[in-house]
This record gives C-alpha cells, sequence and structure tokens, in this order.
C-alpha cells in the first residue's frame, strides 16, 4: 500500500490484470481506479504509471518478451 511507479515508458505493449487489492492507473491522461477483475492496456509509447492504494497482486504481460524480466 501506497507504492507508486513513477510515470514512465516503453516500446512494449503491455497486458495488465488485477487479481487482488486497488490501484490507482495512469495511461497518458487518464486515470482510473482498478480493483479486482480489472484490466488495461498500455500501447507501446505511451506513459503510464501506478499507485497501490490496497495491497494486491497483479499479472503483467508484455510483448515482445521483457529480457529484463526473464
Amino acid at each position: 500500500t501506497g507504492v507508486q511507479g513513477p510515470l514512465h515508458s516503453h516500446p512494449h505493449v503491455q497486458s495488465s490484470y488485477i487479481v487482488s487489492g486497488q490501484f490507482e492507473v495512469t495511461i497518458g491522461a487518464v486515470t482510473e481506479r482498478l480493483g479486482p477483475g480489472d484490466g488495461f492496456l498500455v500501447p507501446s509509447g505511451v506513459e503510464h504509471g501506478t499507485r497501490c492504494l490496497e495491497a494486491g497482486e497483479g499479472i503483467e504481460i508484455f510483448t515482445p518478451i521483457r529480457d529484463e524480466f526473464v
């Protein structure tokens, strides 16, 4: 809770699914509060970031694969 991922971008497309918890997610100029069962897609090169409002888990998928995460 309280951890924040700073705004950033990368060349990968990112798809995320929230398993549990509550997160504030910013993609471009849009910020939304998301929770269990919600998901989001970040296109390549778009600035985005998250803030954890309530501890939880998420699943993230990147394409192409991010070698630094393997």
